[in-house]
């Protein structure tokens, strides 16, 4: 019996239309499609899939053991997480030696930030496999609104909110355009740490990218006390030079 092949297929940021064409003949092509979840949601991977598949696909919901009730520092954290993404890895392994291609989605890119390395990591040297690209969400947030994010040399750093502040606070100061990922909760400390940096002016607070629910606004006219979405990204565009 042939072995399944294990396709990574990256959906970009939200927007369906968003998808490549290399993406959309893979995904239709699989007879399984998998995708992590929360328990008891659709999850934002479907729900971007969703307009694409097929009756006749199987879908395997891979559903976390928590996502943000749980702290990072938590030593649970890293121990449930790491059960919780072999457990996946079993079940994606008996489908593959079974004969059947399974297409693993996700939000943005698989390589960046994406649930989808973990099973990477754990099944790629085994089974023959196949990463389709995607639009980041980072890109989405630049593009609505509606200002370029880097010119000419620009460095751009990419900072994951979830970061200690004086990590966040050092790095700050070396790059001229910036990026926050995961910023949710962690936006306090985000404003915070652009504010001691004389960088608040030039943040943007941009929810749901591409989403139908897509808000930008400068980080400056967000209340404090607000907490964004978990799909949100804070941006602070380069030095804007002319050529």
């Amino acid at each position: 019996m042939a072995i399944g092949r294990l396709l990574g297929i990256g959906l970009g940021p939200g927007d369906p239309e968003l998808l490549s064409l290399k993406a959309l003949r893979l995904l239709q092509s699989a007879p399984v499609v998998a995708y992590f979840v929360k328990p008891g949601r659709e999850g934002q991977a479907r729900r971007i899939a969703a307009p694409h598949l097929l009756p006749r696909q199987k879908e395997l919901r891979l559903e976390y053991p928590f996502t943000t009730e749980v702290s990072l520092s938590d030593s649970r954290y890293h121990e449930q997480m790491h059960q919780f993404y072999d457990d996946s890895a079993v079940r994606i392994a008996a489908l593959l030696d079974a004969g059947q291609d399974v297409a693993v989605i996700c939000e943005g890119d698989p390589f960046f930030y994406g649930s989808y390395m973990y099973l990477h990591d754990r099944l790629a040297e085994h089974y023959d496999t196949e990463v389709v690209p995607a639009v980041t969400g980072m890109s989405a947030c630049w593009t609505a609104a509606n200002t370029p994010i880097t010119h000419g040399d620009d460095v751009l750093t990419v900072l994951p909110g979830t970061l200690p502040a004086s990590e966040m606070q050092a790095r700050i100061p070396s790059s001229d355009a910036l990026v926050f990922m995961k910023v949710g909760r962690q936006l306090p400390k985000i404003r915070a740490a652009l504010q001691q940096a004389g960088r608040l002016q030039r943040a943007y607070l941009v929810e749901g990218g591409s989403m139908p629910e897509q808000r930008v606004r400068r980080l400056a006219d967000v209340p404090e006390e607000e907490i964004p979405p978990y799909f949100s990204i804070v941006l602070v565009p380069g030095r804007l030079g002319q050529r």
